[in-house]
């Protein structure tokens, strides 16, 4: 039974080589649109399963199906099931059939989502976000795996960036969409909405997404790109498991990975808790606050769009300036958004628009993009994995601190009324985005090893 579920999870074969330089081009330049329209969309529709959550939670509180405490507790979960799946599923996806993988992960994600709304148990919602974790995994390192296989290094940063904008489009619509449809049927459609669409969407990923070009009898990207010649390629006969190993052991990847998971903690504290904070301690309305966190991830498309382009064309691909700018500005926004008072309200829409830009900008350079340029290629998923192990650590406890502190500060006044102080959340978000800048520094000149 594991043999054959690892079986049908397994790349393909090669296939025999094709000669004719016609058909190539033409299968390459066929598979290429298909393949980054799949990876581009199909990761939109992972955020939209995982950030219904975040519109949901504040019904739920409203409501007292669940206090902060156990939405942070239940967040963790997912971003500790998220965490360990990220990594293992990294270093697999560098062998995996990444078609299969990718839709069948989103499937099986969009399921449990439908299945949470029919549930109001703590420990059972927090078992199926668990679980939906696990599965979310199987969306982002396939994905860059993917990107490597069939497309050239010298693309690469400008293509990652406009593929990372696919999660803010997704996320960005889930907060307007999914607030309407619960302010107008309930917090429960919440779930089944954007699950029942996300399935359909996998069938589709699974249709035209394609698995790596030797199964289609197509040279390696390297070869056909000319960044190798057919010799060359071959010499590079250095096992995966040697590539990955050579990952784990390298000091900057760790550096990078503790500067994702500072990057991460102010991004989700943002997410996930972004629509609390504004309803509780701006007085936005659901939709309002909905709204308001939804212009950062448009702002953040702009910047997952052109930080790519933006290193590759001003800086000779090097990452590490434009990273300092970015954080220095994150730190400023972050500042702004929580310390700024409530009726100065254009300086909540300005905050989310510096804010979006510069940390999806940041979460595409630390989370994946810097430590994929210094790692080999036969080893990207492994990369991908680890920076994703210190990410969604740096999630995980950004969800379970932030809870912890907005549950223990809270106060009720004489008319029984909850009120949350975000106070040393607040804090606490801005000190990670201190921390996001500084780290960094320590890898600057960290070089490429192939």
């Amino acid at each position: 039974m594991i043999r054959a579920i690892a079986d049908f999870f397994r790349t393909g074969p090669d296939g025999p080589p094709l000669t004719d330089r016609t058909e190539i081009d033409r299968r390459y330049r066929r598979a290429r649109y298909s393949v980054f329209l799949s990876i581009t969309l199909g990761y939109a529709m992972y955020y939209v399963v995982r950030q219904g959550f975040a519109v949901v939670k504040a019904p739920l509180l409203q409501a007292g199906i669940f206090n902060a405490g156990q939405l942070g507790t239940i967040g963790s979960v997912f971003f500790f099931a998220y965490m360990i799946g990220k990594c293992l599923n990294g270093f697999l996806a560098d062998r995996l059939n990444i078609r299969r993988f990718l839709a069948l992960g989103l499937f099986l994600s969009a399921t449990l989502l439908v299945l949470m709304g029919f549930c109001s148990s703590f420990y059972l919602f927090a078992l199926l976000w668990g679980l939906s974790g696990w599965f979310q995994t199987h969306g982002a390192a396939p994905c860059i795996v993917s990107l490597n296989q069939w497309f050239s290094g010298r693309e690469r940063g400008t293509l990652y960036g406009i593929w990372f904008s696919a999660h803010n489009i997704g996320t960005g619509l889930t907060y307007i969409i999914t607030a309407y449809i619960v302010v107008t049927f309930g917090w429960r459609t919440g779930f089944y909405a954007p699950g029942v669409l996300c399935m359909i969407a996998a069938l589709f990923l699974y249709v035209f997404m394609d698995d790596r070009p030797q199964v289609y009898g197509l040279p390696p990207i390297a070869v056909y790109s000319g960044e190798k010649t057919a010799g060359e390629y071959a010499r590079d006969d250095r096992p995966v498991l040697a590539a990955q190993l050579e990952v784990i052991r390298r000091p900057a990847v760790w550096v990078l990975g503790l500067a994702s998971a500072s990057v991460y903690v102010t991004r989700y504290a943002f997410e996930m808790w972004g629509v609390i904070f504004l309803t509780n301690a701006k007085g936005y309305s659901l939709l309002g606050a909905s709204g308001m966190i939804s212009v950062s991830q448009f702002a953040g498309i702009v910047g997952a769009f052109t930080c790519g382009w933006v290193s590759d064309r001003f800086f000779n691909h090097r990452r590490s300036m434009p990273c300092l700018i970015f954080s220095l500005i994150l730190v400023l926004a972050t500042a702004m958004f929580v310390y700024t008072p409530a009726e100065h309200r254009w300086a909540d829409y300005l905050s989310m628009v510096l804010f979006g830009y510069t940390v999806y900008a940041l979460v595409a350079y630390l989370g994946g993009l810097m430590a994929v340029d210094i790692c080999p290629k036969k080893a990207t998923g492994a990369a991908m994995g680890m920076i994703g192990l210190f990410s969604y650590a740096g999630a995980s406890v950004q969800e379970f601190v932030s809870g912890y502190l907005i549950n223990s500060y809270k106060t009720v006044d004489a008319a029984g009324k909850v009120i949350y102080d975000f106070t040393m959340a607040s804090h606490f978000w801005v000190a990670a985005a201190v921390a996001a800048t500084l780290l960094p520094l320590l890898v600057w000149n960290a070089k490429a090893r192939d």
